[in-house]
């Protein structure tokens, strides 16, 4: 079994089952006519005729002794019915394609695999993310004294953002009960979460009412936070959100740092989304007042076309990383921090930790900021092109004019429905849009009625895409209602 160890003496084993592996991909990658098989989970699960399920059939404890023969197998089980991010007419959720560089970057790593949490299990690494922490604060702007860590994703970067900001409002814990965050209605889940989480009250999160373009209105956050002040809770942050999940609105930042500055509360800028446009050559105004928050959550694996995971929490004072601070006298004992040994553990959530700024790094070295940031003015400039499409076309409500890349909209018949019978259209459109496999979109309630959702990440998706896919919705929708009238007669 040593044989399948990667060292010295496998190396030219291990190039070539990677090589294999590789072009079993790149296959599947030039051959891929649509972004889904559309089989359904009874398909890949099936539960009657007393079949079996065909993973649920494959005996783990019986290997097949071959890296081809497994990636064969592999081929059935996976690689077949994989949701494809990279083709034009995946339009769902958050999930961008990926640059090469990127894929390279994770192939190095995985190989080396080295752990992020000490210096003495990464050396090198550590140095390369810290530069990236670095130029992503420098990006926002968040001043001299900023730091920052990498995390698997979004709602890690959040949580540690709050719990940071938790201990920073210097209320003992018999006190969380008073602790507030204000976020947007439209903000992330991951804030009720974290909250939770955190050990906060049940009514520690209040939402704060958005306007017709789905961001926070600062009126309504300042009456808030006249509220807590009032009420005797204390306001431990303000959560803003860049690029809200469903609409990709981009609360107003100044203003909100205004008030929190104001009531001496804490920011927290949720750009998981939104960040991409921190390499925009175009749009990097979008984001003016992000560069007052005290803390800001990153997901490059969304626009910054980076493979998961791969996001980070920035904050203003590298100080208020303390919180997040425990020593352990095997791995990282204070003496250390006298020796000024860089040890990343000292500022994370995680210990043991993948090197997936390296992907960042491979990717700026090889495209350069302004390649990225071209990428995601692409995307943006398709979807204000959708937008234009929707407007124009009495088949279809759409919502907001986006800032980043998102179009909420719905069919609505020429003839008059009812609100339920519109819901369920849309709904059914979804679904048999999934699968058949000719595209995939997501969906969304706007208030009590169902939406449907395009979130363009990928430069290759083009205007004729989208109408295409909105002639498909179009279709199943009017089918459905058809149907139903049937079904009525």
């Amino acid at each position: 079994m040593r044989s399948h160890l990667l060292n010295h003496t496998t190396a030219e084993d291990y190039r070539r089952s990677v090589t294999a592996g590789v072009d079993q991909v790149a296959a599947r990658l030039a051959s891929t006519e649509q972004p889904f098989s559309g089989i359904g989970v009874d398909g890949l699960t099936p539960v009657v005729d007393g079949l079996t399920p065909v993973v649920d059939a494959i005996d783990l404890d019986r290997p097949l002794g071959d890296t081809a023969a497994v990636l064969d197998e592999l081929g059935e089980v996976y690689l077949r019915d994989a949701v494809y991010f990279h083709h034009p007419r995946y339009l769902a959720h958050l999930n961008c394609p990926v640059v090469i560089p990127a894929v390279v970057g994770e192939a190095v790593l995985s190989a080396v695999n080295s752990s992020l949490d000490t210096w003495d299990q990464s050396a090198g690494g550590t140095l390369i993310e810290r530069r990236l922490i670095g130029w992503t604060a420098d990006r926002i702007g968040l001043g001299p004294a900023a730091d920052g860590v990498f995390t698997s994703g979004g709602t890690q970067s959040n949580l540690q953002a709050l719990l940071l900001a938790r201990e920073e409002a210097k209320v003992r814990p018999e006190g969380f009960s008073r602790l507030r965050i204000l976020t947007s209605e439209c903000g992330h889940f991951s804030v009720q979460k974290s909250a939770k989480l955190l050990g906060l009250g049940p009514d520690a999160v209040v939402s704060v009412p958005v306007d017709r373009e789905k961001r926070m209105q600062t009126v309504a956050l300042a009456a808030a936070l006249e509220r807590c002040e009032a009420e005797g809770s204390v306001p431990m942050a303000v959560v803003a959100t860049a690029g809200t999940t469903d609409f990709g609105s981009i609360d107003p930042l100044p203003g909100i740092a205004a008030l929190c500055e104001r009531y001496a509360t804490w920011m927290h800028v949720d750009a998981a989304y939104g960040c991409g446009l921190l390499a925009s050559p175009t749009r990097r105004g979008l984001l003016d007042g992000i560069e007052r928050a005290d803390s800001v959550t990153v997901d490059y694996h969304k626009s910054f076309f980076q493979p998961v995971s791969s996001s980070a929490v920035l904050v203003r004072d590298r100080s208020t990383l303390r919180h997040a601070t425990y020593h352990a006298e095997y791995l990282n004992p204070e003496r250390a921090v006298a020796e000024r040994i860089p040890n990343q553990v000292d500022k994370s959530l995680q210990t043991t930790r993948r090197f997936d700024a390296l992907k960042l790094w491979m990717t700026l070295r090889t495209m350069g900021a302004d390649g990225v940031g071209e990428l995601f003015d692409e995307v943006c400039d398709l979807a204000a092109e959708g937008w234009r499409m929707l407007a124009a076309d009495p088949r279809f409500d759409v919502v907001v004019e986006p800032s980043l890349s998102t179009l909420v909209f719905r069919y609505v018949p020429a003839s008059v429905r009812t609100p339920g019978d519109i819901d369920r259209a849309n709904l059914h459109a979804r679904k048999a849009l999934f699968a058949s496999g000719e595209a995939v979109v997501a969906g969304t309630k706007v208030g009590s009625s169902q939406y449907l959702k395009f979130t363009l990440l990928n430069p290759g998706t083009t205007a004729a895409d989208i109408s295409a896919v909105l002639d498909l919705i179009a279709g199943n929708a009017e089918q459905y209602l058809g149907e139903s009238l049937d079904r009525a007669s």
